[in-house]
């Protein structure tokens, strides 16, 4: 607002207008607060007064000893574990056919039952529906397990699977490499061969 409208509205500039060396005071307050607040941590943490080197390194030796008592606890506790990991290990290679053995016991029974029948009775018939019967019930308490047969029927000859025992002379040129026949079963484990097949080659 320029000077001589001030007047003619009444206003003084030297009496609205503070002066040079109050602003300049005020603003350098402000801002020496602010730094002084920047620089300044709000908590600075004092040593203890009176503490002496001697008193210092006396906590420190306390510490250490307090610390290397729990490390040799930490250690001890480890070795326990590690003993009776090793030992539950072990008992688990020793028993794992536990459950599995123990399902084959009432097999052995029915065969045992059928050797004592086929003493005293002349119905062949009978004796070989018996005889039936056990081995599908063996069978499937296989195939519960995860043992399944290698299929007799594949020829394709993979020697993941399968053992060439044997080769003869192929009866048709198609057939060479081909398994021409199953000499003793194969099976698998799940994914794994419990026992390869044994075969016969043309070559």
């Amino acid at each position: 607002m320029d000077t001589n409208e001030n007047k003619e509205y009444g206003f003084d500039n030297e009496a609205v207008r503070p002066a040079d060396d109050e602003v300049s005071h005020e603003v350098n307050e402000s801002a020496a607060a602010e730094v002084v607040e920047e620089v300044v941590p709000e908590e600075v943490e004092e040593a203890p007064a009176g503490d002496s080197p001697e008193k210092r390194i006396a906590e420190l030796e306390e510490e250490v000893k307090k610390e290397k008592k729990e490390y040799l606890f930490l250690m001890a506790e480890f070795d326990n574990f590690r003993k009776r990991t090793l030992r539950e290990k072990s008992e688990i290679i020793r028993n794992g056919a536990e459950g599995v053995l123990k399902g084959i016991l009432p097999i052995v029974d029915d065969f045992e039952r059928a050797i004592k029948a086929s003493e005293t009775s002349d119905d062949v018939t009978a004796l070989k529906e018996g005889m039936q019967l056990i081995y599908n019930k063996l069978r499937k308490y296989l195939e519960i397990n995860g043992v399944k047969e290698i299929d007799p029927e594949d020829k394709e000859f993979d020697t993941e699977r399968h053992e060439a025992i044997s080769a003869i002379p192929a009866p048709d040129p198609s057939l060479k490499g081909k398994i021409i026949d199953t000499v003793e079963k194969g099976y698998m484990l799940n994914d794994k061969v419990l026992r390869h097949a044994k075969v016969v080659v043309a070559q």
